[in-house]
């Protein structure tokens, strides 16, 4: 068993460096991006290559933060996700760079339908619109595990030392 949970620490480290080269990548097309936007000259098109650039980084953000939790959830900590705590701020983690890049990731394609094409604009409006059900969701979702939480004090009292022994 020891071998099996050795190898899933192996496989998160893996999962992790991925996420993080990807990130890099994004990064390097973004600027690479911005850098064709200003060659172009000042205007318009520029303007929308600019913003295109701004989606592509917050997706590299998101590749890099989604790298960042494994490794501190998965490989530092070895984490036990069954306590409502640990369940609620693990998820939580993901849900923020989630919820953060789809608002960009929607103004961006709100500005780009705005200028190119106007009768796309229902798509950019359903990435806001599924955003603000992610975020209700996910609202109710801490909500109920808040009671959840409460039947469990000593959770939470090990989940802030896990998070002392990470500082």
């Amino acid at each position: 068993m020891k071998i099996l949970m050795r190898l899933f620490t192996y496989l998160h480290v893996l999962i992790a460096v991925l996420f993080a080269c990807a990130s890099v990548l994004i990064v390097a097309i973004a600027a690479r991006t911005g850098w064709n936007a200003v060659a172009m000259g000042l205007d318009s098109a520029a303007a929308q290559l600019i913003i295109e650039a701004i989606g592509l980084i917050a997706v590299a953000a998101v590749a890099l933060q989604i790298a960042q939790t494994i490794v501190e959830e998965e490989v530092i900590r070895e984490v036990n996700v069954s306590a409502p705590t640990r369940v609620r701020r693990y998820l939580s983690r993901f849900l923020v760079v989630i919820v953060v890049a789809l608002a960009i990731k929607g103004l961006v394609a709100t500005f780009t339908v705005l200028d190119d094409d106007p009768s796309q604009a229902l798509y950019a409006a359903s990435i806001l619109i599924s955003l603000s059900f992610l975020l209700v969701g996910w609202g109710v979702f801490i909500r109920l595990n808040r009671f959840a939480e409460e039947l469990e004090p000593e959770a939470m009292k090990q989940a802030k030392r896990e998070d002392q022994k990470l500082a």
